[in-house]
């Protein structure tokens, strides 16, 4: 009888990023059901869909079970199932002739968004001596990471990416790009920000589309897409001229102000409002109820890295906040102290001459830096296909359907074909794993023992413990370190690995699973005591002679994409609307959990956002499926008719695959959006690549 008791534990769940709390209920050795934690700080007993869909995950009779290796020609969808023993002494004797035949920058290690492999990931990359590490980051997320290093310095400590501080009772929130309680970003998830809302701070929100946030706001401002940088220098000019700025902190605490103040003279607001469509009224409004509201914070989203101007979005967002005097202070935007896990070693620590290898970091020179080592994707691609600057000729890939997510997603197949070795590690069979050579089976999170820890967010750090065991479904943080035996670069088992990075912590993995996580206090401030450690100055450099030395400007600029009605007015005549993409979808991440049933009962096809009068001239009506068409190439989504987006202006759905349509590619050029969008051109400063604001037409299908 005491084997059919039900059984509770503590774990967190990863079905997106955030690493909510949850409270898994165990019977007879499975799962039946997954609730949220109401003690767990980070979502306080909420949970979305997709958390709740976990058991369909773990349980989807279509899962990977065992490895297997590739028989016939790439891309051939036939298999060979093999032992875990087979596959990984196939992979190291593979990558060690690579290693000795091109050297170690010929082989790549890479990862997508969904897990919590990347810092371990890092370290074995390092240990094999290559710098090329693949990570969707240069479009999500790095360009802040380097925004905030160049602006605030770093990276000394993991604490170096300002964030939100929705617990102190901000007076005023702004939502840029961003979708909070879709998104759910590392230790942050929506519920946070709603009960900011709730107790009545004030909203802006900058969004092109009049998403719920934005019918809630007290202020939307619909933004032509990739104009942000504008906008922000505009809100600066306002702010400047009417002394709405933090005389305290500007003079104490920043370089750089005499030269930003003749920097915005540059953005009038009438101008600004010509570049964003945005009405000058509501411009000089946001600057104001931003500027006066103490204390304020600023949500950056994701979308400001799908640009051009990647990088200065966000230090025009970051100058933003320093000059209101809303850095680092109670209900603004603030540094995490993070729980002192300890680092793995040697994952930033390769010989300079070797680092100084890494793919793009020649000409993206913020791409470069520390503390994420990652590469630029497009030149990477380029690598395999050319050869140039060298020759790559493997990639071990972790959690990541490449040919769903990547920009000019046929560039990407053609590159990845050309590889001597592609390894791919994955819950499902994907479009991108059908064209590996080893394909190795993935553990769910509810079948893995781990430590959840982002830096730099990671102010709390929970437990992730293993409930159910599947088939030979190995974690990937157990495939890493057996890797790194077979390769003869560690000897450690996982649990000793774990307990290792616990130990400055105070805590052990056993302990941990009982308290379910471990946090750190806030302190705020922190650069009264040791100035913003990092920058030659010591202080927040709004002018940069970093970046000035590195040939960039120094202060915070717009350019106007190089695809836009005004930058190539030919080519609008032909492509007449602005297409964003990218945009997620709360039950979905990127391009996984489309196999999940109750997922896709509720959004069982793609779609694309039309205004009604837009549809009306070329005959759309709700739901016709139609054809958005790019210089590039075209896709197929449903048209969803919605007021909330201006008429010059659409918005199609990201990472649409089939699974249930037969393999190899299971449909993955039908829908996918990567098929209009292009890897040129970059961000100078960080290779970013602009998603969010080409050209296209729509007409419909027939």
């Amino acid at each position: 009888m005491a084997g059919r008791r039900e059984i509770l534990l503590k774990s967190t769940c990863k079905m997106d990023h955030s690493g909510c709390g949850v409270l898994v209920h165990v019977k007879e050795g499975r799962v039946t059901r997954v609730e949220g934690n109401p003690q767990c700080p980070i979502n306080r007993g909420t949970m979305c869909a997709k958390g709740l869909a976990s058991i369909q995950q773990t349980y989807h009779p279509n899962r990977l079970l065992h490895p297997l290796k590739r028989v016939g020609e790439k891309g051939d969808g036939k298999w060979k199932r093999i032992s875990w023993d087979e596959a990984l002494d196939t992979i190291t004797q593979k990558l060690n002739d690579i290693k000795k035949e091109y050297g170690a920058e010929a082989v790549c290690f890479g990862k997508g968004t969904g897990r919590n492999e990347k810092f371990l990931l890092y370290r074995l990359a390092n240990l094999f001596g290559t710098p090329n590490f693949l990570d969707p980051a240069y479009i999500c997320y790095l360009p802040r990471v380097h925004a905030t290093q160049i602006t605030c310095g770093g990276p000394s400590e993991w604490d170096k990416v300002v964030v939100p501080d929705y617990d102190q009772s901000p007076k005023c929130v702004v939502l840029w790009g961003s979708q909070i309680g879709v998104t759910n970003v590392d230790g942050m998830c929506g519920v946070k920000f709603m009960k900011a809302w709730n107790r009545g701070a004030k909203l802006i929100v900058v969004d092109p589309r009049f998403t719920s946030f934005a019918s809630k706001a007290d202020l939307w401002l619909q933004i032509r897409p990739g104009t942000d940088a504008a906008l922000a220098l505009g809100m600066l000019n306002v702010i400047i001229q009417k002394g709405l700025y933090d005389k305290e902190f500007v003079n104490n605490w920043t370089t750089g102000f005499d030269e930003l103040v003749k920097r915005v003279q540059d953005y009038p607001v009438e101008r600004v409002a010509d570049i964003t469509w945005i009405p000058a009224d509501k411009i000089r409004e946001a600057a104001r109820l931003y500027a006066s509201s103490k204390p304020a914070c600023i949500q950056w989203g994701v979308a400001l890295e799908h640009s051009i101007n990647a990088f200065q979005n966000m230090r025009s967002l970051l100058i933003l906040m320093g000059v209101t005097g809303n850095i680092d202070v109670p209900g603004g935007n603030v540094f995490w102290v993070t729980v002192p896990i300890k680092r793995p070693e040697l994952w930033d620590k390769l010989p300079p001459e070797q680092a100084a290898k890494r793919l793009g970091a020649d000409k993206f020179k913020v791409l470069g830096m520390l503390p994420i080592p990652c590469l630029h994707p497009p030149t990477m691609f380029r690598a395999m296909l050319t050869g140039k600057p060298y020759p790559v000729k493997a990639l071990v890939l972790f959690a990541s359907n490449l040919l769903c997510t990547s920009p000019n997603s046929k560039e990407a197949m053609k590159a990845l074909k050309a590889l001597e070795l592609f390894v791919v590690v994955d819950i499902f069979m994907t479009p991108t794993a059908q064209i590996a050579d080893i394909v190795l089976p993935a553990a769910t999170w509810l079948e893995k023992d781990e430590i959840q820890f982002n830096p730099p967010t990671a102010w709390c750090v929970p437990v992730r413990q293993k409930v159910v065991e599947t088939e030979e479904c190995w974690s990937d943080w157990k495939i890493i370190l057996e890797l790194a035996k077979r390769l003869g670069l560690d000897s450690r088992e996982l649990y000793e690995f774990i307990n290792e990075l616990l130990s400055t912590a105070n805590v052990n993995f056993k302990q941990l699973k009982q308290k379910g996580w471990v946090t750190e206090p806030m302190r705020y401030r922190k650069y009264v005591k040791k100035g913003f450690s990092g920058t030659p100055s010591g202080r927040f450099e709004i002018y940069s002679n970093i970046l000035k030395d590195w040939g960039y400007d120094p202060l915070p600029s717009f350019v106007e994409p190089p695809e836009s009605p005004v930058s190539t007015p030919l080519l609008a005549e032909r492509y007449p609307l602005i297409l964003i993409t990218g945009g997620r979808l709360p039950v979905f991440f990127h391009s996984e959990h489309r196999q999940i049933p109750w997922l896709r009962e509720i959004v069982p096809d793609p779609s694309v956002e039309i205004h009604p009068e837009t549809a009306e001239k070329r005959g759309i009506e709700e739901g016709d499926w139609v054809f958005i068409e790019s210089p590039r190439g075209k896709c197929r989504m449903k048209a969803k008719l919605t007021l909330g987006i201006d008429p010059r202006v659409v918005h199609a759905e990201h990472g649409w695959w089939f699974p249930e349509k037969q393999g190899p590619e299971h449909g993955v050029w039908e829908s996918n959006v990567n098929l209009l969008t292009d890897n040129e051109p970059c961000d100078p400063f960080t290779g970013s690549n602009p998603l969010r604001a080409l050209l296209c037409n729509v007409y419909k299908a027939t």
